[in-house]
């Protein structure tokens, strides 16, 4: 058989961890229509911190040839040697949590344009069960007048990539893999297979991969969606939630999880294109929209309680200062994508109240261009007096901030993850 050369599209936190595992094996060639970026990583910058630098600068190659290594660019035509495409762009929603196939269409017809006989393009984005067949074949087809399972093939193996974990990483977490003939299913696994540690699992179908992607995060939305429910009926009974989950864990077969906010390029995002493809076959997916229903209103649920709170300690609401602690979408990683902590935010401001946000995790440039405003950009520009602090992501370096000297003789804080001892905080969910 002949050597794979393998081609990565889309070079953020999915497919610079994978093209660089793929390196150390076959040449590869790493696409993205960032021009920063692509410069960034030629310099063996990564700026999602997902691959060290001194790991990227080994695998990096300055030319593009046929040995091992990895080449970065932004030029489609540079793509035409390789035989094996591997397309790990974003696949968002818009404002109606509809999904957007822009990125996952471009990047197809970039495929298309130099697309050979015998050539395997492989989708790992997340979509609904046939958007691989039924939207992106076709365009390949079409553009590069080549027969599907005659001349070219494809296969689909979601990513699993969970960004900022160190200990979960592309190797080791096991895959799944398809391909749309059996010959092909095969071909695509073992692939896989000789850079997943882990180890590879073989779906059925396209489809299947397809769906099971779609559930895995669907069913951690609802069941976030569940505690975070409890967490608003605990509160109301005045019960710690925390200690609840606790006691109810100690049952070998209960099911942990904790509430917080949902947001990032997958939990918030993936339900949507599940539902959306229900909903287009004549079924109203109840479950897994009122999941997404709860998990969206916590933003401003979390707002709405710190207002409650400051009212109850007889602060002024117009006007109040309030410390927001984070701004991506999870702990201890700078993604802010989808962050629902931008929720909080807006709804408070809706009580005219003057909110500062500090990350250390957080691109202030990215913060700007995204959410419209400016980042507290390191611990000394925190003011203090602070009618409210809402400690709303767990970065550790949080527990190095003394956050009761940030606070008026009135102050409140609040805190989302229950990061802090509980008698530090006044609130929790």
């Amino acid at each position: 058989m002949k050597m794979h050369k393998i081609t990565v599209i889309g070079l953020g936190y999915v497919g610079l961890p994978l093209a660089s595992e793929f390196a150390k094996k076959y040449p590869v060639i790493g696409f993205d229509i960032n021009t920063l970026r692509v410069t960034e990583l030629q310099q063996g910058i990564d700026k999602t911190l997902e691959v060290e630098s001194e790991e990227l600068q080994k695998v990096l190659v300055d030319t593009n040839t046929t040995q091992k290594g990895l080449y970065i660019t932004n030029t489609p035509e540079d793509l035409a040697a390789s035989n094996v495409f591997i397309i790990t762009v974003p696949t968002p929603t818009d404002s109606l949590n509809k999904p957007v196939f822009t990125p996952l269409i471009k990047a197809s017809e970039t495929v298309a344009k130099v697309l050979k006989k015998g050539d395997i393009v492989i989708y790992e984005s997340t979509v609904y069960p046939g958007v691989t067949e039924d939207i992106c074949v076709p365009i390949l087809e079409e553009q590069s007048g080549l027969k599907f399972n005659t001349d070219f093939f494809a296969g689909y193996s979601p990513e699993r990539i969970n960004p900022g974990d160190k200990k979960h990483t592309v190797t080791k977490i096991l895959k799944v893999t398809s391909g749309s003939t059996p010959e092909i299913a095969t071909v695509i696994d073992d692939l896989y297979k000789s850079i997943i540690t882990a180890g590879t699992h073989k779906a059925s179908s396209i489809k299947v991969a397809e769906a099971a992607k779609v559930i895995e995060n669907s069913q951690r939305d609802i069941n976030i969606a569940f505690v975070n429910e409890l967490s608003k009926i605990f509160r109301i009974l005045d019960i710690d939630t925390k200690a609840v989950l606790e006691a109810a864990g100690t049952k070998w077969n209960f099911i942990n999880f904790t509430p917080g906010l949902v947001g990032g390029h997958c939990i918030g995002v993936d339900p949507y294109y599940l539902a959306q493809k229900a909903i287009e076959s004549g079924y109203n997916p109840e479950i897994i929209l009122a999941g997404r229903k709860m998990n969206d209103s916590m933003g401003s649920y979390v707002a709405q309680e710190t207002v409650k709170l400051m009212i109850n300690k007889g602060a002024t609401i117009k006007g109040a200062k309030a410390l927001v602690l984070g701004i991506t979408f999870k702990e201890n990683c700078p993604d802010i994508r989808n962050s629902r902590v931008i929720d909080i935010i807006k709804e408070l401001e809706t009580y005219h109240v003057d909110v500062d946000v500090f990350d250390p995790w957080a691109s202030s440039e990215e913060v700007k261009h995204e959410y419209g405003f400016d980042l507290l950009c390191s611990k000394t520009e925190i003011s203090d007096n602070y009618d409210a602090i809402i400690l709303a992501v767990s970065h550790n370096e949080f527990l190095k901030i003394d956050i009761e000297k940030l606070k008026s003789p009135i102050g409140v804080i609040f805190d989302v993850k229950s990061l802090l001892p509980k008698e530090m905080v006044n609130g929790r969910l």
